[in-house]
């Protein structure tokens, strides 16, 4: 038997991208996307006037919800949270790096604390009412409110609160951790204690993210938070690893720029082992740090 027709191989199987496992299908994700967005927009609704309502009340559960609402929002998006090492008893400012949005849910959902926010965020559609809810500190870079700003912050510590603190001043592409501004730091010395934070998110499908993988988590530059939380809620098998390393207390820094080298490069080697699928346990932070 002959053939008419020679045999012609192609590069890709038939159906185009309904077969390619490297990239999304046209379809793919849409209706987990969906489903993920009306129950996220539910659950917030209700969460709302339960919070509303717990401000209201003197003690802890205003505090506790909060981070009940954070862990179910983690949850409904199918983000899988791990944690390594304990959040830190007392009045505690957590410093941690940044590099999405996200990093609100994931640090919210495991630590009892209030976050210091850029004054934007609280001119944001929703997000300021969920954001004033949670008793976020808006900081402006204004010079001229730095000084009531910094009172804010330092009541909140002596009242007992925990305050959540990004010292990089900006999110970046999740490769690297960006070096702390001393600036940021200024308050630490009204906290009791000091706890590094390293955050990264190091599983996508169920296998460990590389570096391709970093701009689907990531939010940065002039990403729209619309497309970006589409795209992310499509995937599945999503994990960030929390490493709350070893506390301290501010009076045995020599100062706020010491702090913030110290703090950096506790936050930095704890996030370098997650990036690199090492396993990361807690670090002491060096409080004599080298330059």
């Amino acid at each position: 038997m002959r053939r008419r027709k020679p045999l012609r191989f192609k590069h890709g199987l038939p159906g185009g991208r309904l077969f390619d496992v490297f990239e999304d299908r046209p379809l793919g994700g849409r209706f987990r996307a969906i489903r993920r967005i009306v129950t996220v927009l539910a659950w917030t609704l209700l969460a709302i006037p339960i919070q509303a309502l717990l401000l209201l009340l003197p003690g802890r559960p205003k505090v506790v919800f909060a981070r009940v609402y954070h862990a179910v929002l983690c949850w409904l998006i199918g983000l899988r949270v791990q944690v390594v090492g304990q959040p830190a008893a007392g009045p505690t400012l957590f410093v941690s790096n940044h590099s999405s949005w996200l990093d609100v849910l994931v640090l919210g959902g495991v630590i009892e604390a209030c976050f210091v926010a850029k004054a934007e965020v609280g001119t944001w559609p929703l997000v300021r009412t969920v954001a004033r809810l949670g008793r976020t500190v808006f900081v402006s870079r204004s010079r001229g409110r730095t000084g009531s700003e910094a009172g804010d912050i330092k009541a909140r510590l002596a009242a007992g609160d925990s305050l959540i603190l990004f010292p990089e001043g900006t999110s970046n592409d999740g490769a690297r951790t960006l070096p702390f501004r001393s600036s940021f730091l200024a308050t630490a010395g009204s906290a009791r204690q000091v706890q590094p934070v390293s955050l990264v998110y190091d599983r996508l499908g169920g296998l460990p993210a590389c570096r391709r993988d970093r701009p689907l988590f990531a939010w940065y530059g002039d990403m729209e938070i619309g497309s970006h939380f589409w795209r992310l809620v499509r995937r599945s098998g999503a994990r960030a690893t929390v490493v709350l390393h070893q506390p301290f207390a501010p009076a045995e820094m020599p100062d706020r720029k010491a702090m913030a080298l110290a703090t950096w490069a506790t936050v930095s080697a704890g996030a370098d082992r997650l990036r690199q699928n090492r396993q990361a346990a807690p670090l002491a932070t060096l409080l004599t740090p080298q330059a």
